[in-house]
């Protein structure tokens, strides 16, 4: 009962101050005639984005526009945890090298990495992108249809009414791929082998192309060209998407190369020597017996690594790209709902960041060891 009534106490604790902090903060925004609520996402922008994955204009809505940021927070959240955890992993492994030099030099660049702050990565990527490369005019021009100029790196890219289709089916495929994945591990455990790779490969190939044949087979390539003082066409890496995805991998890596270094080194040796004895090379003990077993060592620690990275994205505005944090200060400016914008900001990371850990969390749940 005591128990309870310590819990009851300090629930009603924090219910108070939670309370006196709202209510006092409505007093002050009223006393100084400062509107309160969301119905400004309904109100039209009035500026533009720079970068964009989904079509948005001018005379859309702020609401729009946050929608516009959250998206490029994703996108280059993603694309530096996927670079992060490959590179990561391949430098803690390099780190336990028997090579004297491969060792020292992986060792060299996780100490001197990690102790640079980010923001001083980010500045240096963008100052070497931006200040070093010519202008559009005498852009680089190593292949076919690439550009690589101060305005970023141009590429071919598709389009047409069938490129929908076509990535709709390449992502049907993979999820039944990893679906028949899945089912083939149960059937190995039940009933004997069974190979899944060539039905893997047939649903790869033939979902994108009926897809394709479905959209109309229409589906052409557009070839980037300069136009004026800039390129038009084709698929843009902007100077700033690249020195943030840059800085945020180079320096993400480092930390991700220890996770892995020390996931490994708890793998006790007798697995190591069990595994040479039965004729296994080392690159085949390591990626069939000591990794899978570091991996319950890895995943917790890694999960704060990639949360770490989705936090990190917020200093997109120190090189201009237009991520949920920039979108919303120029909200907040114009509209001048200071309050709702933060609480805006902190919701889309919170939501994010939870995403993560549950995925996380599930995850480490499915390698942890099942006690009889």
């Amino acid at each position: 009962m005591r128990a309870v009534v310590f819990q009851c106490l300090l629930l009603a604790a924090v219910a108070g101050v939670a309370w006196f902090l709202v209510s006092n903060t409505l007093a002050n925004l009223a006393s100084r005639n400062i509107t309160t609520g969301f119905g400004f996402l309904h109100q039209e922008a009035g500026f533009a984005i720079g970068e964009s994955l989904i079509p948005y204009t001018s005379a859309d809505t702020y609401g729009r526009a946050i929608i516009v940021g959250l998206i490029n927070t994703l996108h280059v959240s993603i694309v530096c945890i996927v670079a992060a955890t490959v590179f990561g992993t391949l430098l803690g492994v390099a780190r336990l090298s028997r090579n004297w030099l491969i060792s020292r030099l992986a060792g060299g660049y996780v100490e001197i990495m990690r102790n640079i702050p980010l923001l001083l990565h980010l500045f240096f990527w963008y100052a070497i992108i931006t200040e070093n490369l010519p202008g559009p005019r005498q852009a680089l021009h190593p292949l076919a249809g690439v550009f690589l100029s101060n305005r970023g790196l141009k590429l071919p890219g598709l389009q047409g009414g069938a490129l929908d289709w076509t990535v709709g089916g390449f992502a049907l495929a993979v999820v039944l791929a990893l679906l028949l994945a899945h089912w083939a591990r149960a059937h190995r455990r039940a009933r004997g082998w069974f190979s899944a790779g060539r039905l893997a490969c047939v649903l790869l190939v033939a979902l994108p192309l009926a897809g394709w044949v479905l959209g109309g087979a229409s589906v052409t390539l557009d070839l980037p060209h300069l136009r004026g003082f800039n390129f038009q066409g084709g698929i843009t890496i902007t100077p700033e998407f690249a020195a943030l995805s840059i800085g945020l991998v180079v320096y993400t890596t480092a930390f991700v190369a220890e996770v892995v270094r020390s996931g490994i080194q708890s793998v006790g040796r007798g697995q190591w020597e069990a595994a040479q004895a039965l004729g296994l090379s080392r690159s085949r003990t390591l990626r069939l017996v000591i990794l899978p077993q570091a991996l319950r060592v890895v995943v917790p620690p890694m999960t704060s690594q990639f949360l770490n990275v989705t936090k990190n994205s917020s200093l997109a505005i120190a090189v201009g790209y237009p991520d949920i944090v920039s979108v919303v200060n120029t909200t907040l400016n114009q509209t001048g709902q200071a309050l709702e914008g933060i609480l805006i900001i902190m919701a889309a990371y919170l939501a994010v960041s939870l995403l993560i850990a549950l995925f996380m969390n599930w995850y480490n749940r499915r390698l942890a060891l099942m006690e009889r």
